[in-house]
């Protein structure tokens, strides 16, 4: 009975080559943002201004869905995560960006019923040399772990790369929160451990569509939540970074559907 049950979750998980091609453009329009987005990442702005323009390129240029608005009860277009923030930071008027910081936007372009999640880290201004370490080795850690996507490979593959390389450059990883599945649902099977041990968890299948989005720690591995209900921190107070794309399974590979302009996969 639980084998049947894991073959029809599978299958579930399964897109057909014209359901990707929805996802490919719902993922170009949401790598789009970040590139639209990248010169307003200045100090003196506002993460609120982030927002408000991220939203109006999306409904008004690209005629698609902001589709985090709305979202089990958000009320924004992006996540903006600064410094010690991991994940799910609230745009804000009063949130203003000063030279050092660092920030993630997390975006979410709904078209024609398909989603394309991406996310981006910035360093404002004039940064510290151990900032824009971390930057770099997390999105190091992004760019390692789609290297082992493939069929036959298994989603340990994944975390296990990703645990690797940070762990080797002395950072941590965030384990309560991951990557996930994604098409029609926004966030669906099978969830995306960025931690783990190679050869385990489920067999990876081509048709598969996924988000891989390592939250990487400068300290300790150890979250908090805020009283927002949505806004996570380290609990040391150390700075976190993240890095996200949306990737379909190929035959030998795969292909990452919210690539940016200025990156070559």
């Amino acid at each position: 009975m639980k084998k049947l049950i894991l073959v029809r979750l599978i299958y579930k998980m399964i897109k057909t080559k014209e359901e990707i091609n929805g996802m490919r453009i719902a993922g170009q329009l949401a790598a789009e943002v970040l590139d639209m987005i990248t010169p307003f990442v200045v100090p003196g702005t506002s993460t609120e201004e982030l927002d408000q323009r991220c939203h109006d390129y999306i409904v008004n240029t690209q005629n698609a869905i902001p589709a985090n608005v709305g979202y089990k009860g958000y009320e924004k277009t992006v996540c903006s995560s600064v410094n010690q923030v991991i994940c799910h930071g609230i745009p804000n008027k009063n949130k203003i960006l000063k030279n050092d910081d660092i920030i993630n936007i997390d975006v979410t372009v709904l078209k024609d019923g398909w989603h394309g999640d991406t996310s981006k880290m910035f360093t404002v201004g004039k940064s510290k040399p151990h900032n824009e370490r971390l930057v770099r080795v997390t999105q190091e850690c992004l760019y390692k772990a789609i290297e082992v996507v493939k069929p036959g490979a298994f989603l340990g593959d994944i975390g296990n790369a990703i645990q690797t390389h940070a762990e080797s450059n002395h950072y941590s990883v965030v384990e309560e929160y991951c990557g996930h599945g994604i098409g029609k649902i926004y966030h669906d099977e099978p969830q995306i451990l960025h931690y783990g041990q190679p050869g385990t968890g489920l067999e990876i299948k081509e048709g598969m569509c996924f988000t891989i989005e390592p939250m990487i720690n400068l300290g300790t591995k150890y979250t908090k939540t805020l009283s927002d209900g949505w806004t996570v921190e380290t609990q040391d107070g150390r700075n976190s970074a993240q890095w996200e794309h949306t990737l379909a399974v190929t035959d030998a590979g795969c292909e990452v559907l919210t690539r940016r302009k200025e990156e070559r996969f």
